[in-house]
């Protein structure tokens, strides 16, 4: 019980999703708990708010507290910054990277049907969204693009199997909406107990 309160604990303090080994380095060396009671605390603290305001969130790179996504509107009235909005093209991009990577800036211009400018990839780089991964071998050696662990805990996935399947979006506009869309609530959904003044 004591390293469900602890770990209860870290994950509120911190502002950014804790894995496991994580949340083991936090503990003393000779009180280190072995990742199954790690697991087990964490899965109990999941059920404690299976019914509050407040879910445990398992993403990519760790567990986060954050606020049900039915709650998200009325929580961002609280912030004094808005989310930010990213432009058609640039989401369009990203769609494009997420469910085709890796792919060259080639591949991406291909498929969109226009040129990709270098502020639209410099921001996603900047975002840590995406990660050079390598590069084609072909004439040029193009850069190659896939998408990073940041990416996933932004848009609330644990993996890219939780992306919609393309096979049920007939267009990639429609896939852009839909990351347009979980990027609008879920950076309004993101608990972060640094603007919070009290725990739910």
């Amino acid at each position: 019980m004591e390293i469900k309160k602890i770990i209860e604990a870290l994950l509120f303090a911190s502002n950014q999703p804790l894995s496991i080994k994580q949340l083991q380095r936090l503990f003393p060396e000779t009180q280190c708990p072995d990742s199954r009671l790690i697991q087990t605390a964490l899965d109990s603290i999941t059920m404690d708010y299976s019914i509050r305001a407040v879910e445990l969130k398992q993403l990519a790179s760790g567990y986060r507290f954050q606020v049900r996504s039915e709650f998200a509107p009325h929580v961002a009235r609280l912030l004094e910054e808005k989310p930010p909005k990213y432009s058609r093209a640039l989401l369009e991009t990203l769609a494009i990277i997420a469910y085709q990577q890796p792919v060259t800036r080639t591949d991406i211009e291909e498929i969109r049907g226009v040129s990709v400018s270098s502020s639209i990839l410099n921001t996603l780089l900047e975002r840590e969204w995406i990660q050079n991964v390598g590069q084609k071998q072909v004439p040029g050696l193009p850069t190659l693009y896939a998408t990073t662990k940041q990416f996933l805990d932004y848009f609330n996935l644990a993996s890219l199997s939780q992306l919609p399947s393309l096979n049920a979006l007939q267009e990639w506009d429609e896939a852009m909406i839909t990351l347009q869309h979980t990027q609008q609530v879920n950076s309004e959904a993101e608990f972060n107990p640094q603007t919070s003044r009290t725990h739910p």
